[in-house]
Formats: C-alpha cells, structure tokens, sequence
C-alpha cells in the first residue's frame, strides 16, 4: 500500500514523502521525497519497490484517491510492473490506516516534538536514516517485536524448510 505525507521544513516549506509499504512484513519497500507532489512521487516510490522486490508482477497495490494515485501515467506504470491496483472508499482514510499510522509514527520519532525540520537536506538524510533504522533494526509488534527485514528473513527460512521437507 501506499501513500503520501508532508514534511514541514520550516518558514511554510515542505517536502513530500511517498512510501511503499509491503502489508506482511511492514517493509517499507520503496519511497521517494521531493517538493512536489507531481505524479513522478509516487512513481518512483513504486519503481523502487519494484527494484527492492526483483519485480511486483501479480503484486496489488492499494492507496487512497488521490490525483496522484489515480493519474494515466500511474496507472499506465502499473500496468508496466504487472500491479493491479486498489483505492479505498473516496473520503476515508481508514482504508490506508496502516499507511497513515506509518507516517505518524516517522514524523513522531524523527520531529520529537518540533514543529518542522531543520532545512530540505537534513530532512532528507533524517527521514532516510530512520527509514533503514526502521526496517532493519525497529521491532514491529505485528511481526512478533522482529524488524520487517528479520520478519522477512525468518519466514523465507521457514519457506526453505517446508520446501526441503517436502
């Protein structure tokens, strides 16, 4: 799933972060800041999940009604990567509540308490660092308190044995 959120860098500035999150394991597979919430944001967060995953054929892709997510050149990208895509209900939000949450949770520990960031490029770098942080180190509760990636990894290895004993 996916979706779009702002980061204030003071003086009324702001880039915007699109995330791609992977719904089984909380990875966030692809992403993209920029200052501009063109199309191009979303695609190139879900050209780099496709990258992050050897490819998203078969893969469903659900996000809110935005203009973004409901453009020619978006739709036409998906079609490209074999995605099929999925919006929720037009005016709510709980469908993409997971992605929601996601982002309140980044600005949360990223801002600790202040209003906006301390310029374009330290945001930037904030938001990458705790990115990787969060999938590589940060326990997630739905994933038995193990980060998306040792979530991932421990049931690949559960996969491999159930191949073999097959």
């Amino acid at each position: 799933m996916g979706d779009i959120t702002y980061l204030p860098t003071g003086d009324g500035d702001f880039l915007y972060l699109a995330t791609v999150l992977d719904c089984f394991s909380r990875r966030v597979v692809g992403w993209s800041i920029a200052d501009h919430m063109r199309t191009e944001l979303v695609a190139d967060a879900l050209r780099m999940a496709a990258a992050t995953r050897g490819g998203l054929s078969g893969a469903v892709f659900h996000s809110d009604h935005g203009a973004q997510y409901t453009s020619r050149e978006f739709a036409d990208l998906c079609g490209e990567l074999g995605v099929t895509q999925s919006m929720g209900a037009v005016g709510t939000s709980a469908d993409n509540a997971a992605c929601e949450s996601f982002h309140a949770t980044l600005k949360r520990e990223t801002l600790r308490g202040a209003h906006h960031y301390p310029g374009a490029e330290l945001c930037r770098r904030t938001v990458f660092r705790w990115l990787t942080r969060y999938n590589t180190r940060r326990r997630h509760s739905a994933n038995g308190h193990l980060s998306p990636v040792d979530y991932e990894h421990q049931h690949q290895q559960e996969s491999d044995k159930l191949t073999l004993a097959a």
